[in-house]
């Protein structure tokens, strides 16, 4: 099967421009090519992860134990990129309504601290505890100390000891080595798994941050890497017209310099919505700067959205068509779905709609997208094009690695720094210091950080 295609006939930029910015990433490129001789204490550290067999046999020691739990429910604790790019791997392979279709381990997310969603997980949970089967729950936090992830983990540790004597077999902590949750994890006895330090959570999905949660629902983690050293090669590639991540990186730095400051990610299959959810994520902590390299206020970033085609091509092409040019666009399509399905021929029915009757909703979906791109390029409006051969985790993983690299390509061109984001801990220290305020007002005393508060 032929590999992820690109295409970037319609970018509307002169090639001889898009080849010289694009050549202005040599150096990194070649710093790409270092990085493993680097390993993990360089900022290109995830690149090490495709790599790392004894990260991966610790990540299958752990997944094979809890296996052995046979679990009715697997619950992935976690925020940003600590559960987006599970979800989007989980999506894209086995599907949005996974759970639904199998009889194997469910996935829940227990993600954001509303109380209706986690109180919907418990329900869920419950019965099967007091049963007498098995939950895995998997805190993952690279702090170790995320408001989020740490109230829902005590909310659902405290379910598990409630119903369960040997509740710590049960739960599988994901940080950084000699965070204070690694260090309770470690006390309390509960599986381990390390994220490298100079590791960032948007970067994390090939590491135990997602391998551990997608080996356990039987996802094939090993094609999912395959996929990405593949990608990587290509996107290291010193000829920079072979080089997909240069080229795209360059199409979106002159693309901003000329005003469009907006970026859809078009994708033309329901199960990828989550894949667009971690490529937001990437693209906005990446590049949504105050500050450039040089510690010059520039307010810089490009601002990213999803489009699900062809669900909103009826609720957004309007402005998307003839709305302001400030906009690029990506396509991205799947060339052969899990299944297929034909359109019967139905006596009477030929005169709704001509032309659709016994094809294919593949051919159909197919037409739509080729005529979404004409509509586009009669409005003079650029985009790029990216087609996945199919949803396997092969090329699941190639996409998610090329997107990782294109967005450090573009923190290099647009001179800020792509793997901090020191305005996020903004919020999280105001949460904190209201949470201690209030506990101050109401007279209460932090609990003593003892085995038997944990």
């Amino acid at each position: 099967m032929k590999d992820t295609e690109f295409s970037f006939g319609d970018a509307m930029i002169p090639q001889q421009r898009i080849l010289e910015t694009a050549e202005r990433l040599r150096p990194e490129i070649r710093n790409m090519a270092n990085a493993v001789s680097e390993g993990y204490e360089g900022d290109l550290a995830s690149l090490c992860l495709l790599d790392d067999r004894l990260m991966l046999g610790q990540v299958r020691q752990v997944i094979g134990k809890n296996l052995q739990l046979k679990p009715v429910y697997l619950v992935v604790v976690g925020i940003g990129g600590s559960n987006l790019g599970t979800i989007a791997v989980q999506e894209a392979v086995l599907g949005k309504l996974y759970n639904q279709l199998t009889a194997s381990t469910r996935v829940l997310y227990a993600d954001t601290v509303d109380s209706d969603g986690i109180n919907n997980i418990i329900t869920l949970v419950k019965p099967v505890l007091e049963r007498e089967g098995n939950i895995v729950l998997n805190v993952i936090s690279k702090s170790g100390t995320t408001t989020e992830t740490i109230a829902n983990a005590e909310v659902l540790i405290d379910l598990l000891r409630r119903h369960k004597k040997d509740y710590k077999n049960c739960i599988s902590v994901t940080s950084d080595k000699d965070s204070e949750l690694w260090n309770i994890a470690v006390r309390e006895g509960f599986n381990v798994l390390e994220i490298p330090k100079k590791v960032g959570g948007r970067y994390s999905v090939f590491s135990p941050v997602s391998l551990f949660p997608l080996g356990l629902l039987g996802i094939n983690i090993e094609r999912l890497l395959d996929g990405a050293k593949s990608m990587k090669e290509a996107c290291i590639d010193t000829n920079i017209e072979k080089n997909p991540a240069a080229i795209s990186a360059a199409i979106r730095y002159l693309h901003y310099e000329g005003g469009k400051n907006i970026s859809d990610l078009f994708l033309f299959a329901n199960d990828l919505e989550s894949l667009g959810k971690w490529c937001r994520q990437l693209m906005a902590e990446s590049l949504g700067k105050e500050f450039n390299k040089k510690g010059k206020t520039v307010n810089i970033g490009i601002t990213p959205v999803i489009s699900i085609g062809s669900t909103d091509l009826h609720s957004m092409a309007q402005l998307y068509l003839g709305g302001p040019y400030d906009k690029f666009t990506t396509f991205l399509s799947v060339e052969n779905s899990n299944s297929h399905i034909n359109v019967p021929t139905l006596k009477g029915y030929s005169k709704l709609v001509y032309g659709i009757q016994g094809k294919s909703l593949e051919s159909i979906m197919s037409a739509i997208v080729e005529g979404t791109k004409a509509a586009f390029r009669k409005g003079r409006r650029p985009f790029m094009d990216v087609k996945l051969p199919c949803k396997s985790e092969y090329f699941i993983g190639q996409f998610l690695q090329f997107k990782m690299i294109e967005a450090i390509y573009l923190g290099n061109l647009l001179d800020v720094n792509p793997f901090d984001q020191p305005n996020v801990e903004s919020y999280k220290e105001e949460t904190r210091k209201i949470l201690h305020k209030n506990d101050t007002i109401y007279g209460k005393k932090p609990l003593d950080p003892s085995p038997e508060n944990n």
